[in-house]
């Protein structure tokens, strides 16, 4: 038996008067996500227990199968681990994101932090190119770096940063900080949700003091003639330590791969112990390579037994408030990621069982993410149903016998051992 876990990030959504009070996903145009639900089993499920935040690493965390009471560790965690940096048990790894502030409506000469009317305006620079935010973090390892912090590449306009502590309760300290993630903000009066708690001076200065290092580089310089938005500081967030969750195959008895443009979803992967499959060409974003995806994915099947295809561009939309760019994600996955991953399961001798959902929704109308229950489908090439034209959408939600999953880890038992 092979197992395909396909994720549209942040897909599902909430009524939109643009839309006639229909959801980007019941308005899109998704003959193959509508195939599957209308030929395999439909469900909700809650990938955000209670008391969690609704994040990309809680939500896939869950998908997984790993409880997040027991195995969550934040987010920055996970991405190190895709990067290959190694935590010691007292360091302590940020989020990092390359932002753009508004200092407009500041008081005064000077640009300040704490003016109350300095505005989150982009958290992801315009979606800056991997190449320059490269150059900005190499800047800021020149002249912030020291022998307790560190900052590590990412893609596009994420990044990290590695704090390094004397001992656990330091260390804990810093992952006790309240910060908030920079894309629940935007348009927002950023000094209201700077890192908040009794360790975060340190934090501060860092993300401070990154302003006069980034407003006037080179890179920013050119990206103002382009008429771009600049990176002119670091946002820091997503903090947490050295993540300890079992292998996969040590759950379930197969070995898995995992196919994301992320460093979040991929370093979920490494700590499952999947195989990594570098895709050429995906950016996380609109422009991300759809087909390679799907393609990279089915072959794998022929290594592996099970295989994670996660694509971030439905969520990348949602952040950013764009209608149309959200339905252009959703119908580029269906037609590209979906459609393509169907057709090649045929060409296997294995059966099959496909599990499709997104790991939370990312309305258009709040522009973050939520916790509300998901639809999903799974699909089995040997138990097809005929449950009618239906739809994929929100609207599974309020179907009556349908098997619903409250406590979201749950869902990957069901979906490797369904007799169970």
């Amino acid at each position: 038996m092979k197992y395909v876990v396909l994720i549209g990030d942040g897909m599902a959504d909430r009524p939109n008067d643009a839309l006639g009070g229909l959801t980007p996903l019941q308005k899109a145009a998704t003959p193959n996500m509508d195939r599957l639900a209308s030929t395999g089993e439909v469900g909700i499920v809650r990938t955000v227990p209670a008391g969690f935040p609704p994040g990309s690493d809680v939500a896939n965390l869950c998908i997984l199968g790993y409880d997040p009471a027991q195995y969550y560790c934040g987010r920055a965690p996970l991405e190190a681990a895709s990067m290959g940096i190694a935590l010691e048990p007292t360091d302590v790894a940020f989020r990092c994101n390359l932002v753009c502030l508004d200092f407009a409506h500041a008081d005064g000469k000077d640009e300040r932090w704490w003016s109350e009317k300095t505005l989150m305006e982009d958290y992801s620079s315009g979606h800056i190119s991997t190449k320059e935010a490269g150059a900005l973090i190499d800047s800021l390892n020149e002249k912030l770096a020291d022998n307790r912090i560190k900052f590590y590449h990412g893609v596009s306009y994420r990044h990290l940063m590695l704090l390094k502590t004397k001992d656990d309760k330091e260390a804990q300290a810093y992952v006790n900080l309240n910060c908030t993630p920079p894309h629940d903000i935007t348009g927002r009066a950023a000094p209201a949700f700077l890192p908040a708690g009794e360790a975060n001076k340190l934090i501060l200065e860092t993300m401070y003091k990154s302003i006069d290092i980034l407003r006037e580089h080179p890179v920013n310089a050119q990206r103002r003639k382009e008429g771009k938005r600049i990176a002119n500081s670091i946002w820091l967030w997503g903090q947490g330590r050295k993540p300890r969750m079992p292998l996969f195959r040590e759950k379930y008895g197969i070995d898995g791969a995992l196919i994301s443009a992320v460093d979040l979803t991929r370093g979920l992967g490494v700590c499952a112990g999947f195989n990594i499959i570098k895709v050429p060409g995906v950016t996380g974003y609109l422009d991300t390579n759809y087909v390679g995806k799907a393609t990279y994915g089915v072959d794998a099947l022929r290594d592996v037994d099970f295989v994670y295809i996660h694509v971030e561009a439905p969520d990348e939309a949602g952040h950013s408030g764009k209608l149309d760019d959200k339905l252009k994600a959703i119908e580029d996955f269906d037609r590209l990621v979906v459609g393509n991953v169907m057709e090649g399961l045929k060409s296997l001798k294995d059966d099959y069982r496909v599990l499709l959902m997104p790991d939370h929704a990312t309305p258009l109308s709040i522009r973050t993410h939520t916790d509300e229950p998901v639809p999903f489908v799974i699909y089995d090439s040997r138990h097809l149903k005929n449950t009618g034209n239906l739809s994929y959408d929100e609207g599974i939600a309020t179907m009556k016998d349908i098997r619903a999953f409250h406590e979201g880890h749950r869902l990957m038992d069901y979906f490797i051992n369904p007799q169970q």
